[in-house]
């Protein structure tokens, strides 16, 4: 079989099936019936009992309150909740639009989402756009990084003030529907989660370093000093391996897969924040995972380029940037960097959806692009005024931020196939089995593929195995041969040489 046959019969059933998949997904949906089906977005009321919910600082921390939640589609719930403001930058006293987090008294599913007590209403006071967390977040999920939190828009109301839109969202803590970890086995010191703090200093918060490296014990939030001692002790020990071990001794004390993909998520969208803090590890049965994400404002292109070093490389879409914290010692091992371009390779399709015309971000203006002119208008927050010193001064209009923050995606992507050269492989001509030399196996390979025996080839194997440059024959498999015997070679076998798949 020829490559441009191979390759031709691969595309086209490719092609096939999203012709057939798009037929039942969209066929005879009219206009209408495509505007009526825009998701719905929930309306959450919560009235405080002193009635100042909107002057709330977090120094108050909670304060009773009742909260009604519900949607389009017929769900409501309504309960008694505490109150409070959270976060850290969009905590200060003259930041207007603040994040809460609301607590149940017991367990609660919200939203279909899950069920717990805590929840987070992330306001996205300094991102114009109001997509950069959403679309992280739904990054991490087409990723599948475990324990990535649901997320849905939804308008809020304090005290019979409108507020605007907010993100809903499960905050990152231990729980059977959040980070199913086991802090209490083992007198609590089997499992934990802990957060990279870079130089914040909090009250009633406990910190920790492991090989220079500073954390926050987050679950469990409070640890007696041998339970501390355990979770120090157990981090320097991994961070050992990792800097001096293989990756088979690394992959016994971490969890490569989500380590790829908690670093492919992040350093494409550079965010601002993974080289300081809100950047969570967990472990769990012996062995340490990364994520779950948390906290993406400030990514994509959303800070100060002339205000540090750190700025600058965070604003520009192009080079390196999650080389940080625990990554210092994965980012730059060959092994390392070639797992991440696999697993962008097989995500490929979804990253270029991002910033192409109809694609991620088109489709969230189109479904809830009067949200966010309501955020504005009605709940009177100016889209160009709020920012701080980290953060990239905002354009005077929506569309124009929109405009910037699809046009970074679009540089960020162009930067990541130079770089990680997705669908590129460089080989040997005439090693068709791909282990690394030309020998026997590989002629016995080539036999047994013509012959039409049941082998394992990837698609790299037609390029390393047709060493004439035609279409695959016995003749292939002859010529290795004579290379084998000594014979002169005149189609470069043994030498290097890349291949390239269509994509």
């Amino acid at each position: 079989m020829s490559k441009k046959h191979l390759f031709t019969r691969r595309i086209g059933a490719i092609i096939l099936s999203a012709a057939v998949m798009l037929s039942v997904l969209c066929g005879g949906m009219t206009t209408a019936n495509a505007e009526e089906a825009k998701p719905s977005v929930p309306k959450i009321k919560v009235v405080t009992d002193g009635g100042n919910g909107t002057s709330l600082e977090k120094a108050d921390g909670y304060v009773p309150a009742k909260i009604t939640i519900s949607d389009s589609d017929g769900y409501e719930l309504s309960d008694k909740v505490n109150f409070k403001v959270r976060g850290n930058t969009t905590a200060l006293s003259w930041v207007k639009k603040k994040a809460y987090t609301f607590k149940f008294e017991k367990k609660k599913d919200v939203l279909g989402m899950g069920k717990g007590k805590k929840w987070a209403l992330i306001a996205n006071t300094f991102d114009p756009t109001l997509l950069r967390s959403y679309i992280a977040f739904n990054t991490a999920q087409e990723l599948e990084i475990p324990f990535t939190s649901n997320q849905k828009y939804a308008e809020v109301w304090v005290d019979e003030t409108y507020v605007g839109c907010y993100i809903l969202y499960e905050p990152t803590q231990a729980g059977k529907d959040r980070v199913d970890i086991d802090i209490d086995g083992n007198d609590g010191k089997k499992d934990f989660l802990i957060e990279y703090e870079l130089s914040r200093e909090e009250e009633d918060v406990t910190y920790f370093k492991a090989d220079g490296l500073r954390f926050i014990s987050s679950e469990p939030e409070e640890p007696t000093e041998e339970q501390l001692s355990y979770i120090t002790s157990t981090m320097t020990d991994i961070f050992k391996t990792m800097k001096n071990g293989t990756q088979e001794e690394i992959a016994q004390k971490v969890d490569l897969s989500s380590f790829v993909k908690f670093y492919l998520l992040n350093e494409y969208i550079k965010t601002f924040d993974f080289s300081m803090s809100s950047v969570f590890f967990y472990y769990k049965d012996g062995i340490l995972y990364a994520g779950p994400p948390w906290d993406y404002d400030l990514s994509a292109g959303n800070s100060n380029s002339g205000l540090s070093d750190r700025c600058t490389r965070a604003a520009d879409p192009t080079g390196v940037y999650a080389n940080s914290n625990i990554y210092r010692y994965l980012y730059n091992k060959d092994w390392f960097k070639t797992l991440v371009r696999d697993e962008y390779e097989k995500h490929y399709t979804y990253f270029k959806n991002i910033h192409a015309d109809g694609g991620l971000m088109d489709t969230l203006l189109n479904d809830y692009g009067d949200l966010f002119n309501r955020n504005y208008t009605d709940a009177g927050w100016n889209v160009s005024k709020w920012w701080i010193n980290i953060s990239k001064k905002p354009l005077p209009t929506y569309q124009e931020n929109f405009d910037y923050l699809k046009d970074w995606y679009s540089q960020r992507s162009s930067w990541f196939e130079t770089y990680f050269k997705p669908f590129s492989r460089e080989y040997k001509i005439g090693d068709a089995n791909g282990d690394g030399k030309v020998d026997i196996n590989d002629v016995t390979l080539i036999q047994k593929y013509l012959a039409m025996l049941d082998v394992k080839v990837d698609d790299y194997f037609i390029y390393r195995a047709n060493v004439t440059h035609d279409d695959l024959t016995v003749v292939d498999a002859t010529e290795i041969q004579r290379f084998l015997s000594h014979f002169p070679n005149r189609y470069g076998i043994d030498n290097s040489a890349v291949a390239t798949l269509p994509h």
